[in-house]
């Protein structure tokens, strides 16, 4: 049940995300752009992005593994598809830490210098 709600939580990211590319947030381009400046700012602890972070490098990890070709050779289609939720968790994680983190940013900027940052 946990399994299903997780997986379900991750489409629905996924879908949220393009949708709100789709209807002017922010492009995929300047997603993809984005990344390093988050990785910066989480190393820095400047944003709280540490802990997602960790979860969507944990899960490339996992997907590009060679270890995790033994299922497929053995269970051929069933060791795929637990890639197929794996890659597409990724990609709505991806999307929706991305539109977060450009909205940090964007506030982050809007601060006068000197104020108190939330």
């Amino acid at each position: 049940m946990s399994r299903t709600l997780k997986r379900s939580a991750a489409f629905t990211a996924l879908f949220r995300a393009l949708a709100a590319g789709a209807r002017g947030g922010p492009s995929l381009g300047a997603r993809v752009a984005a990344l390093p400046r988050m990785i910066r700012a989480t190393a820095r602890g400047e944003y709280d992005g540490g802990l997602r972070l960790a979860m969507m490098t944990a899960a490339t990890a996992y997907v590009l593994s060679p270890v995790d070709v033994v299922p497929e050779l053995f269970l051929t289609i069933f060791g795929l598809v637990d890639d197929a939720v794996m890659v597409t968790w990724l990609a709505g994680s991806v999307l929706a830490e991305t539109e977060r983190f450009l909205e940090w940013e964007a506030r982050r900027s809007s601060v006068i210098p000197g104020q108190m940052i939330p």
